[in-house]
């Protein structure tokens, strides 16, 4: 039979006080020992029933259950200041609300609550781009594209010292690609010059972001495109191809000099060349004659007879080899004696040519001649000799 049912026992209740038909069970009681219960298990006192007992019961469960709660807390709060920094991240740690320290790759601690942590990657690129329409230098409007590349290289600044970078950069970057573009040409924008603007943006964004101590870093700049307007497009199109025939034909008419040039060039140095050697020659000839007249001189101071002697005799032969015909004029006598040297010379050299070609053959031929012209001479030197003295006797 249940203790519930009529007529059970009613010394069998489970709440430890007796059964009351009329209402609930008592709240109070089913509290108190649940309490027993648990103290006992925690090592409090016995189960006895007086009134003291339950009192300290109650006190001992109070204090141990705190301690457990304080305790699980305790480690949660340990372990929930524990995180870890990658490589490429770093660290900015407020103690307070007020910066403490930075702290790099690792594992670190901080105290939850009091301190509060914020982690920046400082390696990866970020991008930014842009498009705008600018006014150059001469007046004209042109779209450019632009990209920034950045990073987060001091996370302490970036954090803390300006209350949004990323838009400062932004506004950064407009202003100085107005600057540059606006003193730039228009040509130069849309051509060639689109690396030297981009290299200009960068330096002075570098500064604007530098003084307002954002904390980023400028990696770098790229002008993507840049054109005229819409409505200039096909006007621009033609001043490009008359700007691409400028250059072929400035390409061609350098191909051509450079054909031309090195040929005068060398025409000129060959020219100079020749005179060099001309010169050297003419002085070395005016060196040598200075030099044989030196040694006459001193020949002749020694013995100025013969000297004198073999100079006319020199002299009369390197004018004679000049000549084809020789006049001779005998002392003493009316008549002049006439040699045909170019007849003997054309005799003497068809006799050589048919005896031998040899230089010491023809040299012996010139002898011949030459002793022929002598014996010649020496004999009409003696006849009209003669013939003076035979006019001097009558």
């Amino acid at each position: 039979m249940a203790w519930n049912e009529p007529g059970g026992n009613n010394e069998k209740d489970p709440w430890g006080g007796k059964k009351n038909n009329d209402g609930p069970p008592d709240i109070d009681q089913v509290i108190q020992n649940l309490q027993n219960k648990v103290t006992s298990i925690f090592g409090g006192g016995g189960s006895g029933s007086g009134g003291g007992s339950n009192g300290a019961s109650n006190n001992a469960f109070s204090f141990g259950l705190l301690g457990v709660v304080f305790l699980i807390a305790l480690i949660f709060w340990g372990f929930s200041g524990i995180y870890q920094v990658d490589e490429k991240e770093r660290a900015v740690v407020l103690r307070l609300g007020k910066f403490s320290e930075t702290k790099g790759a690792g594992l670190h601690w901080n105290p939850p609550l009091i301190d509060k942590k914020m982690i920046v990657d400082v390696s990866s690129v970020q991008e930014w781009s842009t498009t705008q329409q600018m006014l150059t230098e001469d007046l004209n409007i042109v779209d450019i594209k632009m990209s920034v590349q950045y990073l987060q290289a001091d996370p302490k600044l970036f954090l803390l010292e300006v209350r949004a970078p990323e838009e400062s950069l932004q506004q950064a970057s407009n202003s100085a690609l107005r600057h540059v573009v606006g003193s730039t040409p228009m040509h130069d924008v849309l051509t060639q010059g689109r690396e030297q603007v981009a290299i200009r943006v960068q330096q002075r964004l570098q500064e604007y972001l530098d003084s307002y101590k954002t904390g980023i870093q400028v990696d770098k700049v790229n002008i993507e495109d840049s054109d005229p307007p819409v409505e200039v497009q096909s006007d621009f199109d033609d001043v490009s191809r008359a700007r691409e025939d400028e250059e072929r034909y400035q390409n061609e008419a350098q191909t051509y000099a450079n054909g031309i040039i090195p040929v005068a060039r060398g025409e000129a140095q060959r020219v100079i060349e020749e005179a060099t050697a001309y010169k050297e020659k003419v002085i070395a000839r005016a060196e040598g004659e200075a030099q044989r007249f030196l040694f006459l001189l001193e020949e002749y101071k020694k013995s100025p007879e013969v000297t004198r002697k073999r100079l006319y005799l020199d002299t009369v032969q390197e004018v004679m080899s000049n000549s084809s015909k020789v006049m001779v004029d005998v002392k003493e006598g009316n008549n002049m004696f006439y040699m045909p040297l170019d007849q003997i010379t054309k005799t003497a050299a068809t006799l050589g040519a048919n005896n031998s070609s040899t230089s010491t053959q023809d040299t012996t031929s010139t002898d011949v001649i030459v002793n022929r012209v002598l014996e010649k001479l020496r004999a009409e030197v003696e006849s009209n000799a003669n013939n003076n003295r035979r006019r001097e006797f009558r």
